[in-house]
């Protein structure tokens, strides 16, 4: 992670987060077929205005790598998340960023914000067949399978449910 500094997206961030988060979902194979999800990952907007928007950049060259979204129950966005729960989506790291650290920093960015919030755990869904790396990266900060929070947005896509329970400081 070294080299890497996170921070919440600013308007002027949002093209460059809109142009990654698709690139990455799209070199995963996880738009194929898709219907209408590329344009929900590239309205960056509407993302931060319902939830908070946190990217990772280079520190040297300020580039981005790496964008997610954190968001709370009731929100727009959230799929999972129950009372004192927090989770982030949309997860994304640039192709060619990838083995950076990128998404580890970013997830423990989300973790940090639930904590400061006072959350007892952070919620997340994957796509089943999906983004390998990222749950080997879900499951050593400690993510686990909780199969109760499963769910099928559309015929062929099933998503699984990861929980990550926050002790109390």
């Amino acid at each position: 992670m070294t080299g890497l500094s996170v921070r919440l997206a600013g308007p002027d961030d949002f093209t460059a987060v809109a142009r990654l988060t698709v690139a990455a979902y799209e070199a995963d194979g996880q738009l194929k077929n898709e219907h209408g999800y590329a344009a929900v990952l590239a309205d960056v907007a509407s993302r931060a205005q319902d939830g908070e928007v946190f990217v990772a950049a280079d520190v040297a060259t300020g580039e981005l790598l790496g964008s997610v979204t954190f968001v709370l129950p009731g929100t727009r966005y959230a799929e999972l998340s129950r009372a004192g729960e927090a989770e982030f989506r949309m997860l994304a790291v640039d192709p060619a960023a990838q083995g950076r650290g990128v998404g580890a920093a970013l997830v423990e960015a989300c973790v940090s914000r639930a904590a400061e919030l006072g959350c007892s755990a952070v919620v997340i869904c994957v796509r089943s067949g999906f983004a390998a790396s990222a749950q080997r990266l879900y499951r050593r900060r400690g993510f686990v399978r909780a199969p109760e929070r499963d769910w099928s947005p559309l015929d062929d896509v099933e998503l699984l449910g990861l929980r990550l329970e926050l002790t109390a400081a």
